[in-house]
């Protein structure tokens, strides 16, 4: 399918993309405001998914009918409140009856410590980790930038699981090569910056395979990672500089601060997945536009079908 001419195109191919392959059962936890029953709607509506909306079917009703929303075609799964909504969503993972989590109208903690809750969630032996798919105007291919909502302090440990999910994640989309930029304010390593150390280390982890899957570069600052004439004024002789097209945050305020800059500054939208739990999580936001929405459903309903098909599970 060729792009359409819109400020978002990379978009258009991935809807088209998760369209082809055919929509998953979604169980959307706590579907209790028009924003969460609408994202749902428009995303059963181009065909992406099959709702399952969880919570207390009075509260789903109410704020449907006052949406003037059609909510008739989609099951509902009865729960108490919205703790029990998260639960229940997990459970529904966990039963097999559906391959994706989305975040309805409950706050992202709540719903997140149902995934990670001991023996009833989601958890694997990889770090859950948050990445945004960034369609930017102006570049011919997108960005990933990771973690932005998960890990506020990540750990070395804990950046190396949160590269290996965006790797996987690019596999999934077609990045060829995968090419990452371990951000920092500056492209040397310091003692005094250790954020640089952690680069550094990351990139020697990738040197004997602790990493794999992508090229990996650091620490670079966002100007020579992203820019060729940056990269070449500062004398970078890499595969990566100047090229990037995942960008590694050292902490998760800077990579929100990226994040929203690009998204409220330069256009760009920004479709978010949690990876590394058992199934892909929708974290969808009020604030989010339509294409947003709908391009986060598609590439966790890109995730999970690579998952059903056997290939390379994220999360380990």
């Amino acid at each position: 399918m060729t792009a359409m001419n819109t400020p978002h195109p990379y978009y258009e191919i991935l809807i088209a993309a998760a369209r082809k392959v055919g929509p998953v059962k979604v169980a959307v936890a706590h579907a209790c405001d028009r924003h969460a029953l609408e994202a749902a709607l428009d995303a059963a509506s181009m065909g992406l998914i099959l709702p399952i909306l969880v919570g207390p079917q009075a509260r789903i009703r109410q704020a449907a009918d006052e949406a003037k929303l059609d909510i008739s075609a989609l099951p509902l799964v009865d729960t108490e409140h919205s703790h029990a909504s998260a639960f229940r969503a997990v459970e529904l993972i966990r039963e097999g009856q559906a391959a994706v989590l989305m975040k309805g109208s409950l706050h992202t903690d709540e719903l997140m410590s149902a995934v990670v809750a001991g023996d009833t969630g989601l958890r694997t032996g990889r770090r859950l980790s948050h990445c945004f798919v960034m369609d930017v105007p102006g570049r011919s291919e997108p960005l990933i930038i990771t973690d932005a909502a998960v890990n506020i302090n990540p750990t070395l440990d804990d950046k190396a699981d949160i590269i290996q999910n965006a790797i996987d994640l690019a596999h999934v989309l077609k990045f060829d090569p995968v090419k990452v930029a371990i951000l920092a304010a500056v492209e040397t390593v310091s003692a005094k910056m250790p954020s640089t150390i952690d680069a550094a280390a990351l990139c020697k982890m990738a040197d004997r395979g602790q990493i794999t899957g992508g090229i990996l570069d650091g620490p670079l600052a966002m100007d020579n990672a992203i820019d060729p004439e940056a990269a070449e004024i500062k004398h970078l002789v890499s595969p990566v500089a100047g090229r990037a097209n995942i960008l590694v945050a050292p902490d998760l305020e800077a990579g929100n601060m990226l994040a929203k800059s690009l998204t409220f500054m330069a256009g760009a939208a920004a479709a978010g997945i949690v990876l590394g739990a058992r199934v892909p999580i929708i974290l969808t936001s009020r604030a989010d536009s339509v294409a947003a929405r709908l391009a986060s459903c598609a590439v966790a309903v890109l995730v999970a079908h690579n998952k059903l098909a056997g290939n390379r599970i994220l999360g380990g």
